[in-house]
């Protein structure tokens, strides 16, 4: 058994060149079709990969705090919203500012709002 789980935890860890160059052989030296197993070998490791760290973010905005004007205006401003949009945004909080931002620039967001009063959430 542990030379199976020592198989396996291999498999598991193979790049997605590592895998087509598996599949190229199993099919050339054996005469296996293994499509199927390519991709059951490639989406455990894809998805260990997107579990490992995110990169696409969303700047939810909670509430708007204390300092609804300063927010209304700094969500225009950061939006490219008219006044009535960034307002209404504001208004119907919890709301989506910005999605699929770097994680960089959602902080920096996250950061400017915050200062201004702002409770606001990255997903």
């Amino acid at each position: 058994m542990a030379d199976l789980k020592a198989f396996a935890e291999q498999l598991v860890n193979l790049t997605v060149k590592e895998v087509n160059e598996l599949a190229q052989i199993l099919k050339d030296e054996y005469g296996i079709e293994p499509a199927a197993a390519a991709v059951a070998v490639a989406a455990p490791a894809a998805a260990g990969a997107a579990a490992e760290e995110k990169t696409s973010f969303d700047v939810v905005l909670k509430a708007a705090g204390a300092n609804k004007l300063a927010i209304v205006k700094l969500v225009k401003e950061l939006t490219g919203l008219g006044l009535k949009e960034a307002k209404d945004m504001v208004d119907g909080a919890p709301s989506n500012l910005k999605e699929g931002l770097a994680k960089a620039e959602a902080e920096a967001l996250k950061k400017q709002l915050e200062e201004a009063g702002a409770e606001v959430e990255l997903k």
